[in-house]
C-alpha cells in the first residue's frame, strides 16, 4: 500500500525536517507539527491514508514524543490508525487531534486504546463530534487509565449523561490534573451538570484546572461550584467564561475568594457581572484575597465605576498581576486609571489586554492581543505560538501547557 499510494508532500516535507533534526543528536523529544491550518507553507491536509503511513514510520522513531495533527481529515478511519500508533509507539506523551471530523465510533476506538496505554499524558480531542456515546467511553476509560494528566473534550457535543459520568469518575481518578468540558449539548434549566461537578470538586484532591465554558451556567450553578470550592484545596484555574452569570453570582465567588488560598486564575469572560459584580470582586481582592494572580472580565457589561474599582484593588493587592478588561464600557476615568497602573509599573504591558494612548490630551485604551488563552483555537502564523502574554492562564498554571 505504501508504494502504490502517492505520499502527501506536506507530510514528506515535515518528516524530512525531523530526520535532519534527529541526525544532529537530541537530548529531548520532538513534537511533530502537522497542523492542517498552517498558512506559511503549502499544506495538503493529512488524510486517514496519510496517517497510516505516518504511524508506520513513527512506531520506529524514538525521537518523536509529541504529535500535533489538528485541523486535518483523519475521520473515524484515521482514528483506527491512531489506535495502532498508541499501541506501538511507547514514547508519545502528547497527542493533538483537534478538529479532525472524528465521530462517536472513532472516539470509542481511541478511548478503548487508552485502557492499556501508560505513556500518553496530554490528549486534545477538541471539536471532534464524539457526542454523548463517545463521551461515555472516555469517562469509562478514566476509571482504568492512570497516566493521562490532561484531557480536552471541548466542543465535542457531549451530552448531560457523559458530563455527569465525567464528574462521577473524577471523584475517584487521581491522575487527571486538567479537564476541558466546554460546550456540551445540554437541555433543561436545572443545571444538573454543575451539581455533579460541584460534588466532584468536594471529593477530588488532584484536579488543578477546570474549563466549563458554554454550560448555560447561571448564578445557581456558580453557587454549586463555590460551595464545593470551600472544601477544595487543589483547584488553581477555574474557567466559567461564556455563561449566564450576573452580579448575584459574584457574591458567592467573592465569598470563596475571601477564604481561598489556592485559586490563581479565574476566567469570567463573556458573562454579565456589570458594575455591582466588579465591585464585589474588587472589595474582596483589596482586603482579603492574596492568592489570585489573573482575572479576566472581558465583555461583562462593566462601566467605568466597576472598572476603576478593580484598578484600585490592584494598588493594595500585590499578588494580582494579570487583568483583562477589553469589551466593557470605558470612560475617561477608566482609561486614566489603567494608564496609571501601566505607567507606574504596577501592571506590566504584557499582563493586560489594553494599551493607553493619548489624543488631544485625552487618554484612551486600545486592544492588545494578550489574554488567558488567546491561542486556544489557533496559533499565529508569525512569532512564538505559545508565548506567555497570549496564553497567561496556561503559563501561570502549567498543567496543560501543551494544549
Amino acid at each position: 500500500m505504501e508504494k502504490s499510494q502517492k505520499i502527501n508532500p506536506f507530510l514528506l516535507h515535515i518528516l524530512h525536517e525531523v530526520d535532519e533534526e534527529s541526525k544532529k543528536g537530541l537530548e529531548k523529544g520532538i513534537t511533530l507539527n502537522l497542523s492542517g491550518n498552517n498558512r506559511l507553507i503549502p499544506v495538503e491536509r493529512v488524510t486517514s491514508e496519510d496517517f497510516w503511513i505516518l504511524s508506520r514510520i513513527l512506531k520506529k522513531n524514538p525521537y518523536v514524543n509529541g504529535l500535533d495533527v489538528r485541523y486535518n481529515l483523519l475521520k473515524d478511519v484515521g482514528a483506527y490508525y491512531v489506535v495502532k500508533l498508541l499501541q506501538k509507539q511507547h514514547n508519545l506523551i502528547y497527542l493533538n487531534l483537534m478538529f479532525n471530523d472524528i465521530g462517536p465510533e472513532g472516539g470509542e476506538l481511541i478511548a478503548k486504546a487508552l485502557h492499556k496505554n501508560t505513556t500518553l499524558k496530554y490528549l486534545r480531542m477538541t471539536g471532534n463530534k464524539i457526542e454523548n456515546k463517545g463521551g461515555m467511553f472516555f469517562a469509562a476509560m478514566l476509571q482504568i487509565n492512570s497516566s493521562l494528566e490532561t484531557l480536552d473534550l471541548g466542543d465535542c457535543d457531549l451530552g448531560m449523561q457523559s458530563v455527569i459520568a465525567f464528574a462521577t469518575v473524577l471523584t475517584q481518578n487521581q491522575a487527571i490534573k486538567g479537564i476541558n468540558l466546554n460546550r456540551p449539548i445540554l437541555y433543561g434549566e436545572q443545571e444538573e451538570s454543575t451539581v455533579h461537578i460541584g460534588h466532584m470538586l468536594k471529593e477530588n484532591h488532584c484536579l488543578v484546572e477546570l474549563h466549563m465554558c458554554k454550560h448555560n451556567m447561571k448564578n445557581c450553578g456558580l453557587k454549586q461550584l463555590c460551595d464545593a470550592l470551600y472544601l477544595n484545596s487543589n483547584l488553581r484555574y477555574l474557567d466559567v467564561s461564556c455563561n449566564r452569570i450576573t452580579c448575584d453570582g459574584m457574591v458567592f465567588l467573592a465569598d470563596v475568594l475571601r477564604s481561598s488560598t489556592t485559586l490563581e486564575v479565574i476566567d469570567l469572560s463573556f458573562n454579565r457581572i456589570e458594575n455591582a459584580g466588579a465591585s464585589y470582586l474588587s472589595k474582596t481582592l483589596s482586603s482579603h484575597n492574596r492568592s489570585l494572580k489573573a482575572l479576566s472580565v472581558v465583555s461583562n457589561n462593566i462601566e467605568g465605576e466597576g472598572l476603576v474599582a478593580l484598578s484600585q484593588s490592584m494598588k493594595t493587592n500585590t499578588t494580582l498581576s494579570h487583568i483583562y478588561i477589553w469589551g466593557n464600557k470605558f470612560d475617561e476615568a477608566t482609561c486614566v486609571a489603567y494608564s496609571d497602573l501601566i505607567d507606574t509599573g504596577r501592571l506590566k504591558p504584557d499582563s493586560t489586554d489594553v494599551e493607553p494612548f493619548v489624543v488631544d490630551g485625552h487618554v484612551y485604551l486600545a486592544e492588545v492581543s494578550n489574554g488567558l488563552k488567546k491561542h486556544y483555537y489557533w496559533t499565529p502564523a508569525y512569532g512564538e505560538a505559545y508565548n506567555h502574554s497570549s496564553n497567561a492562564g496556561f503559563a501561570l498554571v502549567p498543567v496543560g501547557q501543551h494544549l
